[in-house]
């Protein structure tokens, strides 16, 4: 019997014994950069001759590893192969199915300060976020496991006179698994193990800043034990081999974490029905948001600094759960921007594999850092400039932490999401006014709210809509099973990844009567 699940801890960087370790890994993975990674078609490893570099953001000439790049036959041969490999997957007993999700949970534990590292190289994580990230992806493998376990074989229906009656839920068929490259081991992980312990064949097409990691957990599920036919392994670009995949008419679903254009993009072309297509396409998507943090004139100012400090700036703001507005009571608003401008000073920036522990990287990509400095520019003529700057590394794509105070709140830094460290702040005049700011744009992800008023605690529980909502933290730092993460609106379909409902997602009911 397996024990009760629980969420992997944390380690304390500051400590001898888990610093010597994330060194120690560091070093390793710098010996091994610059290999190369394969395609995985039907259970083989393909290198079809064009390939494309993943880099590091914190110096681009370093290269992370070089990846076999896809195109749209082969996009094509992967959806087909997927469906005869699903013909005998689907058959297998779903606890055996979880046992390699549990499996591959436990290499990953022993392998954890590796993985870790690797995305210290590849993401400019700062060692406690790609540590996070990698107890994530534990978490998710070890609870969708006993997921699968309880979801197994028949599930209770009402007794009818002299028949057997039974529900039982069975898996759809190849899913299209199209990850993030924020989380680019905790989500992948997710998104495809949860598909894969359904009973269903998947092609994993993961982001293209992010590719190496994706390679180490298709290793991962290899070494555990998961047929290699089962699990199809894509690297290539979104516009093309990405809307091959969607668009196929044997995919049977997509798995999105993203940017909401792509998303909503992603959800029209699966809407069409193609020729030789059998199914309305499932679409699971999860499309980033707008989050804030509000702030009232009861709250505790200093817990409440620490919270929008970490919630913006952790992993350069590169959150679709980030803290991206501050909403602020006009009794409290000049003080609390006073902290957390001064706060936001002492955070540490430079390239993550130094052994600095810094809490800050570098962006992941020149067309982010680019995208971020033009909302900076925005956010300097729409309100006032408090913290900006600063001296940063000259190499690689760094961007320092920005705070522009009295936004209004249908400006385009208050509105546009801009995924990286760039805070609007926000004033508002009573609770009903901050509620109506807060709420005030297309997204609905997470959200917080600092107060020690019981009423209005109460009335944002019913009130505030977002898919996470926190008391009194941070608004990022969702854990598997303890708080389940998806959003409303335009931040997509609230698939609640981590919950007891995610599962169901890749499967369908079906309803058996046997009549004696």
């Amino acid at each position: 019997m397996l024990p009760p699940f629980a969420p992997e801890p944390y380690v304390d960087f500051s400590q001898d014994e888990p610093r010597s370790k994330m060194l120690a890994a560091l070093e390793k993975v710098a010996s091994e950069l610059g290999r190369s990674y394969p395609l995985w078609i039907d259970g083989q490893a393909v290198t079809p001759g064009a390939t494309f570099d993943s880099v590091s953001p914190a110096d681009p000439d370093r290269v992370v590893g070089i990846m076999a790049k896809s195109n749209t036959d082969l996009a094509d041969k992967a959806v087909r192969c997927a469906a005869e490999a699903f013909k005998e997957w689907s058959r297998w007993d779903p606890d055996a199915r979880a046992r390699i999700l549990i499996k591959g949970g436990r290499i990953m534990r022993r392998r954890l300060y590796e993985l870790a590292a690797w995305q210290c190289y590849e993401e400019s994580k700062s060692w406690i976020e790609a540590y996070a990230d990698v107890c994530e992806a534990i978490d998710f493998l070890d609870f969708y496991g006993r997921e699968m376990m309880r979801l197994a074989g028949s599930h209770p229906v009402t007794p009818f006179p002299g028949e057997e009656n039974e529900l039982r839920y069975i898996p759809l068929g190849v899913g299209v698994v199209i990850p993030p490259w924020n989380f680019p081991l905790a989500i992948c992980a997710g998104m495809t193990t949860a598909a894969l312990a359904a009973g269903n064949a998947v092609v994993l097409k993961p982001a293209s800043t992010a590719p190496v990691v994706a390679a180490k957990l298709v290793e991962i599920m290899h070494q555990a034990g998961l047929p290699k036919n089962v699990l199809n392994f894509l690297p290539g670009p979104g516009g093309t081999v990405g809307d091959a995949l969607v668009c196929h008419p044997l995919t049977r679903f997509i798995s999105f974490t993203g940017s909401r254009e792509v998303g909503v993009g992603i959800f029209e072309k699966a809407a069409k029905v193609r020729p030789g297509q059998i199914w309305l396409k499932r679409t699971v998507l999860e499309m980033g948001g707008k989050d804030c943090i509000v702030v009232d004139e009861t709250a505790d100012i200093a817990a409440a600094t620490e919270g929008v400090v970490a919630s913006a700036f952790g992993f350069q703001g590169q959150k679709c759960s980030a803290c991206s507005r501050l909403i602020a009571h006009k009794d409290i608003y000049d003080e609390l921007i006073d902290r957390v401008v001064a706060r936001a000073r002492e955070l540490t920036i430079g390239d993550t594999v130094t052994p600095d522990n810094l809490f800050m990287g570098a962006v992941i990509d020149q067309p982010a850092y680019k995208k971020m400095n033009e909302y900076i520019k925005v956010g300097q003529a729409e309100g006032r400039t408090v913290l900006g700057g600063g001296k940063v590394p000259s190499k690689g794509y760094f961007v320092p932490p920005t705070i522009i105070a009295d936004v209004a709140p249908d400006a385009r830094i208050a509105q546009e999401e801009i995924f990286g460290p760039v805070l609007a702040v926000i004033k508002f005049k009573d609770f009903d006014d901050g509620l109506a700011i807060a709420n005030g744009t297309e997204y609905g992800l997470t959200g917080a709210l600092y107060s020690n008023d019981r009423l209005r605690l109460e009335r944002a529980r019913h009130e505030f809509h977002v898919g996470n909502l926190y008391f009194n933290r941070k608004c990022t730092g969702a854990l598997v099973d303890v708080q389940p993460f998806g959003g409303f609106n335009m931040s997509g379909t609230d698939s609640k990844a981590g919950g007891r409902d995610y599962l169901q997602l890749f499967m369908q009911a079906k309803s058996i009567a046997e009549r004696w």
